[in-house]
This record gives C-alpha cells, structure tokens and sequence, in this order.
C-alpha cells in the first residue's frame, strides 16, 4: 500500500458555496430507496444464507406525479413512479430470494416512516427491475465470500476531507433540525422536502432555503407567512448555537403571493408535481454538496457494503480525514484520497493522497508515522462496516 503525505495549501478563500438536500427532495429520496433496498437485501440474505449475497441495486429513478395543491386541500392526480433497478443474488440453487416483495414493501415502508403527509399506497407507485448479477462481478464477490478480506469489485476513488468549515456545519444541522421528526410533528405543514443553499462572502452568509408547505394543512396566505417566517427564525436559531450571526436567510423566493402563487404541495415533496430524482444527484456521501472542496461523482447509496470500493472508500477516505484531524493536534485540516483496484483485497488500495494543513509551521514530515498508523487502522476496519451499513448507523446521503 503506497501512502503519499503531502502539505495541503488551504488559502483564505473569499467564497465558499454548499448545499444539501434535505430527505424529502427527490434525489434524496432516490439514494434512500436504494441503500434500504440493499440494507433489506443484506438481511434477508444473512436470515437465509448466512452470508451478505452479490448486489448492487444503485440505480433508482423517481418520475414525478402530478398534483393539484391549494390551501385547505388538493389532490395528487398522478401518482410518483419509482423505479428500482441494478442487479442482486436472486436465487441460491432451489431457493428464490423474493427481491420484488423486499424492494416493494422495504420502500413504501421507508416512504411511510419519512414523508408523514404522502400516502405511501395511493400516492406512489413502485417498480422493481432488478436483476440477477453479471457472472465477472458475481465472481469476483464469491472469491470474497468466507475470506477474512474482502476483494475489490470495482476500481475506484473515495475522497474524504475535515474539518467541516461553519458554513458546512450549518447548512447540515438546519436540514436536520427542519426535517426532525419532532419538528414536522410539531409543525405537520411542512413538508420533508427543504433544500437549502448556502454562500459565505466578504459580505457575509446568505441562505435560500425551499421549503415545501403542505396545502391541506394551511387555511390561507396568513398561515402559509407565518410558518415561512418560522423556518427562517428556526435557521437562524440554529446558526446561533453554533456561534454564527448576522446572516440572512431567505424562504420560498419564487413565491409571488400577488398572483397567489405559493409553494405549496400536497405531500411535502416536490416529487408531487413533476420534479424527478435520481440516485447519486444529490449530497455526497458526507451528506453535502461542496463545490469548493474534493469530491467525486460515485453514487455510494445501493452499492453492496461487503466489497464495493466506491461505498467503503468513500466513508473510509472521510473517517480517515476526521481521525487525523482529531488525533494530530498540530494538523487543522486534512484530504484523503483513495484509489482501489478491482479483484485486489479492499484493505490494500492501491495508493492512498493524504494532505495535511498544519499550525504554526509544524512540518508535515513529523506527522507521518501517525498518518501512517491511521491510515492502517482505518483500512484494517473495512470489514468490520458491513454491520454498521446493514443497521443504518453509516449513512451516505
């Protein structure tokens, strides 16, 4: 395993840009049907087999409905399609695994638990196209199966960096705390779906946040002014206790109440109305979108967590970034970058970029033996992530 260590040059940047998407928006949706697909599949497979199977089902598209919303009612008139597709283990010699029945009522089941105002039965339909794998891929997967380590299904990149700056910190814990399930019970006309976009200047943080507003919930243009006023004041609730003040937040720009025109929806997704969705669209693994930071273009959400290089380097590279800011005091900001190579055990890439911002001028070279005994240990833990993505407790959106 080769590790290259090198100073990184973190230059006082004017402008920094992040989004996120919140768990109701479209795209979002999309990763989440497609990592409870593969979670669910996890599951049954170790029920019944003992042993996680070949898959990766990480190609969903969701193609908007049509509604009519309005205030004190609406009406979805043409439900949401989802399309659930990519390929898993469908039968073991006689026995046929249902991955129809599992990826149909493991997404409504996920529908019901996240969007409180869409009706997962009437509102949705939902297509599995799933199928059986391709024999190279299946194969490699099988050399995996009963070793200590892994193989390599892909060749790949995985790109992780940390700290998160405050702008990142903030636009994460405001979609959190606005999407909170505590919070839509609370407040049941808003809607899941929130996208906010966030820009820090010399002028200061500007946030535009959309946030769908549910129509049936709402009596009239007073209510709907007054929960968009209350978003912005939760947002800016939320920048206080992480110290930051003085920005502006803007809800809901398009609205143009003098022509009655609002966002309003009937389910608190966009999804409703038109708006498609796709897997790996949306927020990176780290759950951002940072256009001023490394990133790449895999779409970890569906992949197979046993040996699918795309997934684990992607939340390695990010741990292993945290790990070393948390562990080196001298280093204030780090980047990983992992390259793997197909059909090669998952805990040795093929090289592996760390770059290291440190205080005060403390050279980077005194850093490299902890870098080194980090980068050892995170690697050596790939295997063990297999039970944390099954569980849920590792997200990738």
């Amino acid at each position: 395993m080769t590790v290259l260590i090198s100073q990184l040059c973190v230059p006082a940047a004017p402008v920094e840009i992040v989004e996120r998407k919140g768990v109701g928006h479209p795209d979002t949706i999309c990763d989440a049907l497609a990592e409870e697909l593969s979670r669910n599949l996890c599951i049954y497979y170790r029920e019944h087999f003992e042993t996680v199977l070949h898959h990766n089902v990480d190609k969903v598209l969701l193609r908007g409905g049509s509604a009519e919303a309005g205030f004190g009612g609406g009406e979805v008139t043409e439900p949401i399609d989802i399309y659930l597709a990519g390929r898993a283990t469908t039968n073991v010699g006689s026995d046929l695994v249902p991955v129809e029945q599992i990826a149909i009522e493991g997404s409504r089941n996920w529908l019901r638990q996240n969007l409180h105002a869409l009706d997962a039965e009437r509102h949705v339909r939902v297509h599995c196209l799933v199928r059986p794998g391709s024999v190279d891929l299946t194969g490699v997967f099988s050399r995996s199966d009963g070793r200590t380590t892994p193989l390599s299904n892909d060749t790949s990149i995985g790109v992780g960096f940390a700290p998160f700056s405050n702008l990142e910190s903030l636009i994460m814990a405001a979609e959190r705390h606005l999407t909170d399930h505590d919070r839509t019970d609370a407040s049941p006309a808003r809607g899941e779906d929130v996208k906010i976009m966030g820009v820090s200047s010399p002028r200061g943080i500007q946030l535009t946040v959309a946030a769908a507003m549910i129509g049936p919930q709402l009596e009239g243009s007073e209510d709907y002014e007054r929960e968009r006023a209350t978003v912005a004041s939760e947002v800016l609730q939320v920048a206080a206790t992480l110290g930051l003040e003085g920005l502006a937040v803007d809800v809901n720009t398009a609205d143009d109440p003098a022509s009655g025109s609002y966002y309003l929806t009937v389910t608190g997704t966009s999804a409703e109305s038109g708006d498609d969705g796709q897997v790996g669209r949306g927020n990176r693994v780290n759950g951002l979108i940072t256009p001023y930071r490394p990133m790449t273009l895999e779409a970890a959400a569906g992949k197979n967590p046993v040996n699918h290089v795309g997934k684990l380097y992607s939340i390695v590279a990010q741990s292993l970034a945290r790990s070393i800011v948390e562990h080196i005091k001298p280093v204030s900001s780090a980047e990983c970058f992992l390259v793997s190579q197909i059909g090669k055990a998952i805990t040795e890439p093929a090289f592996v970029d760390v770059r290291l911002a440190t205080s005060d001028g403390y050279p980077v070279s005194a850093c490299e033996s902890e870098v080194q005994e980090i980068v050892a240990n995170e690697m050596s833990r790939i295997p063990q992530l297999v039970d944390q993505f099954i569980s849920g407790a590792v997200v990738v959106y």
